[in-house]
């Protein structure tokens, strides 16, 4: 009986770190989404305070600046 009590003990303990694993994993995938999204917020933002004169010296229409800021974060 002491043996299946040792096995119960060890499943458990394994369940609650595979829990304990797979949330931190989804705590670290949010914040690394918060991160990418403050960074496209910065770089948009950025982008949109410019003026029209300005986009233009740098080759960028105000419609592009969507998804110029999209593909700086998050790639093509």
């Amino acid at each position: 009986m002491a043996h299946a009590l040792n096995t119960t003990t060890t499943t458990t303990t394994t369940a609650t770190s595979s829990l304990m694993a797979r949330l931190r994993g989804v705590a670290e995938s949010a914040r690394t989404s918060w991160a990418l999204h403050r960074e496209y917020k910065r770089t948009f933002n950025e982008l949109d305070s410019l003026t029209d004169r300005d986009l233009a010296d740098i080759g960028v229409r105000r419609s592009d600046i969507v998804d110029l800021a999209r593909t700086h974060v998050y790639g093509a």
